[in-house]
């Protein structure tokens, strides 16, 4: 499937309004005036630095990723070492995430010091999960050169051990802005750097030669005051010279919005990233600008990092804008895609229309193809059945990916879309012995187990496992309530279903599931609340408000009804399940002739997705009603013949049949079916009442030969020998016998 061009109603990144001229702003490397966290100094920082022609700053270019960065990389130019057998590779990598043009380089060779050592033990400690080591040895690092890239990688060494005040403390704290001019004398492969007029030095990597043994001059100016209160205990002389960490980098401001997310505070990381992209209105910001190294733009993660703060602060409108802007400025951002779609946060149109118009060729040429594909995978199955097909035979013979968990995910999805659980069993199955736990395929799993009966003891083993292994993942205790659930203990799976919302509140099979059991349990008030709050938590979802309307026709609220099922259908027009129970409706007014209709295109949308069959019998049986109403006999037969057809043995099937024979005035088979259908529900009243209708029906109104044995000539001749026998009997004296008035009835 090749990529298509960007639809009519494709996404447009909103305007915001503008932020202030960069000719009132202070210069990048001060920390200026205001001790805001805000993102403006940042901006008009790369703006200026832009406009001067001389030279990208990287370090404030949002369209850069990541990958330059390197553990062993400081502030100034450091010398490439030639590569050579025996050597580390990391050797041969001096990028730096402060670097300052494009065209900063070096091609010095030389042997390494102590500290480019010592970065190197940083970095594969770092490789090798040994965190602690790797602060150990970034801490004295930084302690010697004070520099702004070390003092990012200890940050992030901190950020992987859980430690987010102590990394946002780092990358808020001044560093010096610029490299002062020093002079230098070797000493034991370090060399100490004499500081200029404003005595702010660093002991850095001597690359070249071999000093004697030698000491550190502790004269060196200690380092400047830490947090809030030591910024503004900077004297004004230095103001000019040094800036945090957050205003040098958009990486950093990355980070430390990373850890106030992680402490939650919302707030702070709010005013730290910005209500709002503020690279929106930049020259080289963007869907067409492509990223200038190949990775993901810095811009696009930190416009997925605004989402998660919209929703943890309630506001979903907003988070989904901002997901859909990380999307759009980069298509390789697969969070912001996931956040879209496993939150069904878009309608299944929607999500079709943005994901098909994404530029997938300006920013992703040679890979376009894939990403399509791959991202088209994962969309809601209720619509474009053909297309999916496509796709998914696409990614299996075009790119080889017949075994791989998401593209198995994509097949079990369109078989649970179609009601077949086994298949869709076996396939989750197979993933699942490929990889423990897919976080897509286990609601599928779950919900298949609980459909095909025989599987229940496997789901209590699956539940009981989940929880020793993964006691921490909402999906075990999902299982757990699944299992209740299955067991008809609707307040055991109410509890496991509540527990697992606390723990993930964005689940949204949990939500559904802790609806259903007040619905099971008979408490459609309940139910209805329940449901209404998934709703509003997801609204690209139909499901919730298709479950309202079921509750409301359970309660006779009409009206209510029609509402909730008109607002789902504005969402969702092509699930069959909801233009079966928008048919309901139709029928409960009285329009069956609309009822039909719909119901005979629930049908049709059901043969499109090749579903099974034995999901369908009730809307033949809705269908074979709407026809009796409207006297159509011979096409009610039908469909009640249908269902019998699927489910021979189906009690209501047997029943509306017996009606129509009724009906047409075959009393004998309504007769046959009405015993058919009360031998498998024998206590049903209506059911009894109906074939004591037939029966007197067939008494009264049947033919002689079926009343009478020997027909009606045999009748006859009865009915003159008793008359005879009564005229005979009335010219004999009258005497009082018992039985007589009642031989006089019988005549």
């Amino acid at each position: 499937m090749t990529s298509t061009p960007p639809p009519a109603g494709a996404f447009v990144v909103p305007p915001i309004p503008r932020l202030p001229s960069t000719a009132s702003s202070r210069n990048r490397v001060s920390i200026g005036s205001s001790f805001s966290f805000g993102p403006q100094p940042i901006i008009s920082s790369f703006s200026a630095a832009d406009m001067s022609g001389s030279g990208r700053p990287l370090a404030l270019d949002p369209n850069r990723s990541m990958l330059p960065s390197s553990p062993k990389s400081s502030l100034r130019r450091y010398r490439r070492a030639k590569e050579s057998i025996g050597r580390h590779p990391l050797a041969n990598d001096s990028m730096d995430v402060f670097q300052d043009t494009e065209m900063e380089s070096d091609n010095d060779d030389g042997e390494w010091g102590m500290i480019d050592r010592m970065r190197l033990w940083r970095h594969d400690a770092l490789m090798q999960h040994l965190y602690e080591t790797a602060a150990f040895w970034g801490d004295k690092i930084l302690s010697w050169t004070n520099d702004a890239n070390d003092a990012f990688w200890l940050a992030q060494t901190y950020f992987m051990t859980h430690q987010y005040a102590r990394a946002e403390r780092l990358l808020t704290r001044p560093f010096p802005a610029m490299t002062p001019k020093v002079q230098s004398a070797p000493l034991n492969g370090l060399e100490h750097r004499l500081v200029d007029d404003l005595q702010m030095g660093s002991l850095t990597a001597d690359t070249k030669g071999k000093g004697k043994e030698g000491h550190f001059d502790t004269s060196i100016m200690p380092q400047l005051p830490m947090g809030d209160a030591g910024m503004m205990q900077i004297p004004e002389e230095l103001q000019d010279s040094v800036s945090r960490l957050v205003d040098m980098s958009v990486a950093c401001r990355y980070l430390a919005a990373q850890c106030q997310v992680r402490q939650g505070n919302w707030t702070d990381a709010t005013e730290m990233l910005g209500e709002a992209n503020p690279f929106r209105h930049s020259a080289r910001s963007g869907p067409a600008v492509p990223n200038v190294d190949g990775g993901i733009k810095v811009e696009a993660s930190m416009c997925h990092l605004r989402g998660i703060l919209m929703l943890k602060l309630n506001r979903g409108d907003q988070a989904k804008l901002c997901f859909m802007e990380a999307l759009t400025l980069d298509v390789k951002c697969y969070d912001a895609f996931d956040q879209l779609v496993s939150g069904e946060m878009m309608t299944p149109d929607e999500e079709w229309e943005f994901i098909q118009g994404l530029a997938y060729r300006e920013q992703t040429q040679d890979d376009a193809d894939f990403v399509q594909l791959i991202y088209t995978s994962q969309l809601r199955k209720y619509k474009h059945a053909e297309e999916h097909a496509l796709t998914r035979r696409r990614l299996v013979e075009e790119f080889g990916l017949s075994d791989n968990p998401d593209v198995l995910f994509s097949f079990a999805d369109a078989l649970y879309a179609q009601f077949r659980w086994a298949d869709c069993y076996t396939i989750t199955t197979r993933i699942l012995g490929l990889v423990s736990i897919h976080d897509p395929t286990m609601p599928l799993h779950i919900a298949c187990m609980y459909h095909l009966n025989h599987l229940h003891s496997k789901l209590f083993i699956l539940a009981h496992e989940l929880v020793e292994r993964e006691p921490e993942n909402p999906i075990s205790w999902y299982a757990v309530g699944v299992w209740y659930l299955a067991s008809g203990k609707w307040p055991q799976a109410r509890q496991y279903f509540s527990k697992t919302s606390l723990m993930d509140p964005r689940f949204g099979p949990a939500w559904i599931a802790f609806a259903h059991t007040f619905a099971m349990e008979g408490e459609h008030d309940h139910a209805v609340t329940a449901y209404s709050t998934c709703a509003r938590m997801f609204t690209g979802s139909h499901l919730p408000l298709l479950f309202v309307g079921m509750e409301q026709i359970m309660l006779s609220n009409h009206l209510l009804a029609d509402e909730a099922l008109n607002a789902a259908y504005a969402a969702c027009d092509g699930d069959p399940l909801l233009i079966n129970e928008l048919g309901v409706m139709a029928f409960t007014h009285g329009d069956y002739q609309r009822a039909a209709d719909l119901f005979k295109r629930s049908l049709e949308l059901a043969q499109v997705t090749q579903s099974s069959q034995m999901s369908w019998t009730t809307t033949y049986l809705n269908l074979g009603t709407c026809y009796r109403k409207l006297r159509n006999y011979e096409m009610a037969k039908t469909n009640y013949q249908h269902v019998l057809e699927i489910e021979p043995q189906h009690p209501q099937g047997l029943g509306y049949l017996a009606m129509v024979y009724h009906l047409l005035g075959e009393i004998d088979k309504a007769i046959i079916k009405y015993h058919e259908a009360l031998s498998i529900d024998p206590i049903n009243g209506h059911l009894i009442e109906l074939l004591n209708l037939a029966l007197e029906s067939d008494l009264c109104c049947g033919s002689l030969e079926k009343v009478y044995p020997g027909g009606e000539e045999a009748f006859r001749a009865m009915m003159v020998s008793l008359k005879t026998k009564v005229l005979d009997a009335s010219k004999k004296p009258k005497v009082d016998k018992p039985g007589a008035d009642v031989a006089m009835s019988v005549g």
